[in-house]
């Protein structure tokens, strides 16, 4: 994925919607588990899919909460921190939609790996991008708000010759306040 791109991601209510981000901070969110397999997202803010159908996200596991219930496509940053919570148990199928393949979760030891730390190289190369963007963002705005305000400044202008036009026409204006 292209981390120029601008991603948003809504949230299952509809309510909240964030972005634009680089989908590099929308991945790491899926990893950190704040995405649901109900959670949307899109690549143009208009156009929605659900965040399993991205498989750049690595949302590719169901979680057997109880007998006959799953919960997913998740990923396994979301399937550590339901073992970390207590929610779930060593003895819980994990099912990788991808392959089809069911385990315990015991049998799964990327769950208990430790996320892989970016080097500090890496983050401020990231860091670095990510201001850039965003003063890229800040100075189109400015242009735009620059362009708005000229066309207002115009508009304004016009408005102002018009109404001396039809006040001369009416007569009114500032010769008839001197009499």
């Amino acid at each position: 994925m292209e981390d120029i791109a601008k991603w948003y991601l809504m949230k299952k209510d509809g309510d909240d919607v964030f972005g634009p981000m680089p989908f590099s901070q929308l991945h790491q969110w899926a990893v950190d588990a704040f995405i649901s397999p109900l959670d949307k997202v899109s690549s143009d803010g208009t156009t929605w899919v659900k965040a399993p159908m991205i498989p750049e996200l690595h949302m590719d596991y169901l979680v057997g909460v109880e007998p006959g219930s799953f919960y997913g496509p998740t990923t396994i940053g979301a399937i550590r921190e339901f073992y970390n919570s207590g929610e779930i148990s060593l003895d819980t199928t994990l099912t990788n939609c991808q392959t089809g393949e069911a385990r315990t979760l015991k049998e799964f030891t990327q769950v208990f790996q430790p996320p892989e730390i970016p080097s500090p190289a890496t983050i401020r190369v990231s860091a670095r991008d990510s201001l850039q963007a965003r003063v890229r963002e800040l100075e189109e705005a400015l242009v735009h708000e620059r362009f708005l305000r000229n066309t207002a400044e115009e508009l304004r202008a016009k408005a102002e010759a018009r109404t001396a036009e039809l006040e001369d026409i009416l007569g009114i204006g500032k010769n008839s306040e001197d009499a």
